[in-house]
């Protein structure tokens, strides 16, 4: 049994369908990324998944259980972190605070402080500004607390949309060596991202999307190598 099992999901908005059939799996320990243009699928497939929007048909498995009718805050408790595209910080909030929100559906104080250390040992810049309101960061630090307080849930499956969006070459570098730490600590990883060198360099396997449909799956080195997909996601 896979870790996450999505079977013939459908999604539709009022302009139209958004996904269509969308089938895929992700194994325990895996990063996994979804690639493809603006407008695809892929943010709305994540949102999907954590149950952010509604699904018109199809499954959404996980560890064995059928989360597909589970509001949001239930999957969330079940262990699948999001951290959504655009990062969405409570700006007038401190970093901390930021971070509490993250474990907001968990109770054991002490685990809470373990993991609050292990964030900004994964982030440490975020120690340095801990009491600073989150507004005050860069855009490269506002995006490592949003994935801090995604992991503050504990996730084992955490859901990254568009991490380096927006953000200079040399953050985006140290960005995807904080997801690669991430998954080698345990936590397996679904990744939406526009730099699609760079996930595929980090991922394991990887799906391609076009219009809400996925016409393309392998393993990571295989797409790399895939002349469609340099042409159309690579720039070569």
């Amino acid at each position: 049994m896979s870790m996450l099992e999505v079977n013939g999901l459908d999604v539709f908005y009022d302009a139209g369908q958004a996904l269509r059939k969308i089938s895929l799996t992700i194994e325990q320990g895996e990063i996994v990324t979804l690639i493809g243009a603006n407008g695809a699928g892929k943010t709305t497939t994540l949102r999907a998944i954590s149950g952010l929007v509604p699904k018109k048909s199809g499954t959404v498995v996980f560890e064995g259980n059928d989360i597909t009718a589970l509001p949001a805050e239930a999957i969330a408790v079940k262990g699948i972190g999001h951290s959504p595209e655009g990062r969405r910080i409570f700006a007038n909030m401190s970093v901390q605070e930021n971070l509490a929100l993250g474990a907001y559906t968990r109770t054991n104080k002490a685990e809470i402080a373990a993991d609050l250390e292990r964030v900004i040992e994964l982030f440490p810049r975020l120690r340095e500004r801990i009491k600073q309101n989150a507004g005050t960061l860069s855009g490269g630090e506002q995006q490592m607390l949003a994935m801090g307080r995604a992991l503050m849930g504990r996730p084992r499956l955490l859901l990254l949309d568009e991490p380096s969006l927006g953000l200079a070459p040399f953050l985006v570098r140290d960005i995807f060596q904080i997801i690669r730490d991430i998954n080698a600590q345990g936590t397996t990883v679904l990744l939406v991202e526009q730099n699609a060198h760079m996930a595929l360099g980090v991922a394991h396997r990887g799906y391609v999307l076009e219009t809400g449909a996925i016409v393309l799956a392998d393993n990571a080195k295989a797409l790399l190598e895939n002349e469609d997909v340099k042409k159309a996601y690579l720039g070569e």
